[in-house]
């Protein structure tokens, strides 16, 4: 006997096969003899498709007995034959059953076995069929699931109950080169299969858009798509979990998908875990932070690129247009930590810019900045800044140290990586300093200068709010903000620093034990921001001295002698405003901090202003008296001797 000829069009051969058993189906529901003859014509349908039909597919991955395939097989014959549909209701005779009952399954199929329709087999184990059981389960319809009906028809397509819940991720070419590692390493740890079954593989790590992206490389090197569920989405009670999990692990087979369950930069929730422990199948959890599932897992981590790589990463994207940067790029990647994506997305909207533009390293540096700032603004107060060096007037010896700070900041990326610091560890590559000093005397304003000078965001964080009577909180809030920080490279300013940093009481109760992790976890985190951490303090003695140690610089900013409070003087007033007669060896007389020259500078230019007067020194003297009443410490006539 010849061989069949083989079809191309795969759907209309399986639709010949579907036909040829619903043919097959007819002939055993009316008894007929012809049995070898159809059996024959069936292989011979089989044999010509150019790969297996739905029903051998499904029949394989669901391990269907050829009884069970039959009954699948008469079920879909019902819903698509009308002769099928009354052979089935003939075959039931008197019962008054209507479609394909098991009744009639038992009686006319071969191999009948009860055990098909108990709910541990496949028919109903993967919800391929349902069961109306009331008149009884033989006598009970069975109804084909319309998702199934539409596979054995040729129509494969992600299950309308799953739409809602489920997105399709492809692979992407724009991926750190450590990303395309990791992403071998776990294709390499899935097939070795050294677990015995279907692993969880997890990504962890800062870089949230690598993660995803990491996982649908390695699908698509297995073979496979990949389907992302966001983690809050998961619904909540088991018996929901149950059914979401059956009907996934039976989409992943017909779909040939693997499942990413995406917390993003968030915690895994436990309803999420939950489902991650119910399915037997290959799942990828991306996460912030991994947790303790009873399932074998495999870790992996995938962290922002580092700065030699986003580089890289920078000129790829930008092409051409990396040439006019004039060797800014370096130092953008050592300042901004961006995902591969981000770079990508970036570097398309600013590409026409950028060839137009007569600054276009200035342009990246405020679109980078632009980039960590929706974070950060939920968390903290952005505080806008112009000041330079020549509005801060403090000594020579604060500002040789407030210069070197500047100077870390920007050669971070030299001393850091190109000459190795950073593979000792990240411990102490932080960049913290403490401004200690009373109130008014410059501790704001010097960070402020910092942020203008580097050109970065200046984020201030108080404390006092921070600091929670939960246990757990006050770590979870630091946290959020370094965490939201780390994009950027913003400098954080945290005002109140005695709020929290005081001196570690002896640990008497729970509570005072995890006070102080929350000064260790803070001072951890410290140390390891790739940023700049400003602490203000008016209370440097109330700090520990353990503490201390730990910060890389320490400004004292001292009560102004007269020599710098004429100079604050001299620098308080705009060069635009109306000035009198103004003694500024007199003003200095008055013992104030430079907050306090600024406020009755201020005060008096508006009192000045309403008596449409230049201002002068009986101004500066109502000024000082009121400035002097919200301290509660009256100017002495010694201070003000001569103002007026």
């Amino acid at each position: 006997m010849n061989a069949p000829e083989r079809i191309v069009d795969w759907t209309a051969a399986n639709q010949r096969l579907l036909v040829g058993e619903f043919s097959r189906l007819k002939q055993r529901l009316a008894a007929e003899s012809e049995r070898e003859s159809l059996d024959l014509a069936c292989q011979s349908l089989r044999a010509a498709m150019p790969t297996p039909a739905a029903i051998d597919r499904l029949t394989g991955l669901l391990g269907l007995s050829a009884f069970e395939r039959d009954v699948l097989l008469l079920c879909a014959g019902v819903e698509m034959d009308a002769e099928l549909a009354a052979a089935c209701e003939r075959a039931a005779g008197d019962s008054g059953a209507r479609g394909a009952t098991f009744g009639v399954a038992m009686a006319a199929l071969d191999a009948p076995h009860w055990s098909a329709i108990t709910p541990v087999r496949p028919l109903r184990r993967w919800r391929l069929v349902e069961v109306d059981d009331s008149p009884g389960l033989t006598r009970g319809r069975l109804r084909i699931d319309e998702r199934i009906l539409h596979y054995l028809a040729g129509a494969n397509y992600l299950d309308a109950r799953l739409r809602s819940l489920l997105r399709p991720a492809a692979p992407t070419a724009t991926m750190a080169a450590t990303h395309f590692a990791i992403a071998d390493e776990v294709r390499l740890a899935i097939q070795a299969g050294i677990q015995g079954e279907a692993s969880v593989v997890w990504l962890i790590g800062d870089d949230t858009p690598a993660r995803g992206d990491v996982a649908a490389h390695v699908a698509a090197a297995l073979g496979l798509g990949l389907q992302v569920l966001q983690a809050q989405d998961v619904p909540a009670g088991h018996a929901e979990i149950e059914a979401l999990a059956t009907l996934w692990e039976r989409e992943g087979m017909l779909l040939g998908s693997a499942l990413l369950v995406d917390s993003g930069a968030e915690a895994l929730p436990p309803l999420a875990a939950r489902l991650i422990e119910r399915l037997r199948c290959l799942v990828f959890a991306s996460s912030s932070q991994p947790r303790l599932l009873e399932r074998s897992t495999l870790r992996f981590t995938v962290d922002m690129p580092d700065p030699i790589e986003q580089q890289q990463l920078w000129r790829q994207a930008l092409g051409a247009s990396a040439t006019r940067l004039n060797g800014a790029l370096g130092e953008i990647a050592s300042q901004f930590k961006l995902s591969a994506r981000t770079i990508q997305v970036e570097a398309a909207r600013l590409s026409g810019a950028l060839a137009t533009s007569d600054r276009p390293e200035r342009l990246m540096w405020s679109a980078c900045r632009a980039i960590g700032r929706s974070k950060l603004d939920e968390l903290a107060q952005r505080i806008e800044s112009g000041a330079g060096w020549s509005d801060l007037i403090v000594n020579e010896a604060q500002r040789a140290t407030l210069h070197e700070i500047g100077a870390h900041v920007r050669n971070r990326l030299k001393v850091h990586l190109e000459w190795g610091f950073a593979e000792r560890g990240s411990r102490g590559l932080g960049i913290s300093a403490l401004f200690a000093g009373e109130s008014g005397t410059g501790k704001t304003l010097a960070a402020e200068v910092l942020a203008h000078e580097l050109q970065l965001d200046l984020y201030r964080i108080d404390l006092s709010a921070v600091v929670s009577k939960y246990i757990g909180e006050t770590e979870k809030n630091l946290r959020r903000i370094f965490d939201a920080a780390e994009d950027s490279g913003a400098i954080l300013l945290f005002d109140e620093a005695d709020a929290l940093f005081g001196k570690r009481s002896e640990v008497k109760d729970s509570h005072d034990r995890y006070a102080n992790i929350e000064v260790s976890y803070l001072l951890q985190r410290m140390e390891s921001y790739r940023g700049l951490a400003i602490l203000t303090t008016n209370l440097k003695g109330s700090l520990d001295v353990a503490f201390l140690r730990r910060l890389r610089f320490i400004v004292h900013f001292s009560f102004p002698d007269q020599t710098l409070r004429e100079a604050m003087w001299r620098n308080a007033f705009p060069a635009r405003t109306p000035l009198g007669e103004i003694d500024y060896g007199k003003l200095a007389r008055l013992g104030v901090t430079g907050g306090s020259i600024r406020n009755i500078a201020l005060n008096a230019a508006f009192s000045a202003t309403e008596q449409e007067q230049p201002v002068s020194m009986l101004h500066l003297l109502h000024a000082a008296r009121h400035e002097a009443g919200k301290r509660e410490r009256p100017v002495s006539d010694a201070e003000t001797r001569g103002w007026a």
